[in-house]
């Protein structure tokens, strides 16, 4: 786990792979109004998110 909003599991997270990516925990957003091809999808986290890790120099 690179950073997280919160203590909990259940909270926007950001997790660094061994295979040099990321992966992103999220809430899935209902209504974004966008075309997403059906092999993919969205996660909506909080911009202080983003802003922790870089700020903290893990991303």
């Amino acid at each position: 786990m690179l950073a997280t909003s919160c203590d909990k599991k259940d909270c926007p997270t950001i997790y660094k792979t061994d295979r040099g990516t990321l992966l992103v925990q999220g809430e899935t957003p209902a209504d974004h109004g966008l075309r997403i091809p059906a092999h993919e999808t969205l996660v909506e986290i909080p911009l202080e998110l983003i802003q922790k890790a870089i700020r903290d120099n893990l991303i």
